[in-house]
């Protein structure tokens, strides 16, 4: 059978006022591009004060890359930065290939590692979003080339929207069966949301604390989440519980909620989220608010971050942004320097300063300090009490055995005496059995 040829792309970028991240940010792109099955065959540079209103960068620039389109036999050209509606227009017809810039390629990405059903609908809704004011500049390039990658990600370009052929009428009817999905997508959405509420509600009823995973793409989430599993769930309980982990942006969309089971009752639930990156597409961050806000409920972030990437700092800016935008500034944080093994050497590891942990997730270093920062940051409010529990309220006791950690157990005449650390509450729900409190 014969391999599919993988799209040539020329890659675009426009360094305004000599930003410093600009090197990096076209790297990214190139990671990108690949990420969309793409091989990026050159890059093209402008310095520039501000962005061209009409093309982006340059005409002179824009006929070198109309040159090298030719030369190269590319199949698009995409730009770092977003377009606007008219300067995609003008840019198609000027080179006569498909041109995508940063937002297109993320959406795509998204589209392709969508799996459950919340994803894919928020998905559709943020591509159709983006392909809305985008309608008469798709209808020309899809004339010229019949087809090709859509130039608004993948879920929403299919159906009515593929027909050849131009006109007001035609434009018109595709801009209200856009609308109409985009209505019909809200609503399921909607819907979606209530039973993720619903979730979130019976979660929160179990009185266990919440941790959620957050950081920048590929930064190692879910290898975290999978050695935390490993580590404190048991191997044969891990194994069903695992997320893929694969090095690569954006591997794993859906959000994953698992307990976390140290043995002591102290259990807590450790949600994986989906990761941050520069310039996300604002309405890929209002389509995925939902799957969010399991980070905005949290009691607690653990703020994963590539120690080893020259550019981290950048990525940890990147990642408390995007939390401020989804009003998880506030929330209580630890920073999880992973892959510090890349670069310091390994007798240091693992390595405590304040709320920075420094560890590898991959080789597992740094989980049982890990586990003790956690410890400290939900339960650092429980208290230790001392109960004579009489033979008649077995159940209390057998409440406490299950949700307390339980430092010490007696057994007189009439009575369990035991000595445990416990929520306040709790420690207030058995108050007439309280012999001594301490702090």
């Amino acid at each position: 059978m014969e391999e599919k040829r993988m799209q040539k792309a020329i890659l675009v970028g426009a360094n305004l006022n000599g930003d410093k991240e600009f090197e990096h940010s076209m790297e990214e792109l190139a990671s990108l591009a690949e990420a969309c099955g793409m091989e990026p065959a050159v890059q093209v540079t402008q310095n520039l004060t501000a962005a061209n209103s009409v093309f982006y960068i340059g005409p002179g620039k824009v006929e070198e890359v109309a040159a090298l389109v030719q030369s190269l036999g590319a199949d698009c050209v995409v730009f770092d930065n977003s377009l606007t509606p008219s300067q995609q227009r003008n840019l198609q017809r000027e080179l006569e290939v498909m041109v995508l810039d940063r937002t297109n390629l993320i959406l795509e990405i998204f589209d392709r590692r969508a799996r459950t059903r919340e994803a894919r609908l928020q998905v559709e809704s943020a591509s159709l979003q983006y392909m809305l004011p985008r309608l008469v500049g798709m209808r020309e390039a899809l004339s010229r080339q019949g087809g090709g990658a859509g130039a608004g990600g993948g879920a929403g370009a299919g159906g009515g929207l593929s027909n050849r052929g131009a006109g007001e009428k035609k434009l018109e009817l595709d801009r209200r069966r856009i609308e109409k999905r985009i209505s019909e997508l809200n609503r399921e959405l909607k819907e979606l949301e209530k039973d993720r509420q619903t979730q979130r509600k019976r979660r929160r009823d179990s009185e266990l604390p919440a941790v959620a995973l957050v950081g920048y793409t590929n930064a190692g989430k879910s290898t975290l989440m999978n050695r935390m599993l490993d580590a404190w769930t048991g191997d044969e309980a891990a194994q069903g519980k695992r997320v893929l982990e694969k090095d690569m942006l954006f591997a794993t969309l859906d959000t994953t909620v698992r307990r976390i089971c140290p043995g002591d009752n102290r259990d807590f639930l450790l949600s994986d989220t989906v990761g941050f990156i520069d310039k996300l597409p604002h309405a890929l961050v209002k389509a995925f608010r939902s799957t969010l806000e399991e980070a905005c409920s949290a009691d607690l972030l653990l703020q994963v971050v590539d120690f080893s990437d020259p550019h981290h700092r950048e990525q940890m800016r990147v990642t408390q942004e995007t939390l401020r935008e989804l009003n998880a500034g506030h929330i209580p944080c630890l920073y999880l320097m992973n892959k510090a093994e890349l670069v310091m050497e390994r007798e240091k590891l693992p390595k405590v300063s304040g709320d920075r942990i420094y560890l590898s997730a991959r080789e597992g270093i740094g989980m049982d300090e890990l586990l003790l920062l956690i410890r400290e940051k939900l339960f650092g409010g429980y208290v230790s009490c001392t109960l004579k529990i009489p033979y008649t309220d077995g159940a209390a006791v057998s409440w406490l055995q299950d949700n307390a950690v339980i430092q010490s157990v007696s057994y007189e005449e009439d009575a369990t005496v035991l000595t445990a650390e416990c929520r306040r509450s709790d420690a207030g729900r058995f108050a007439q059995y309280r012999v001594e409190d301490r702090q």
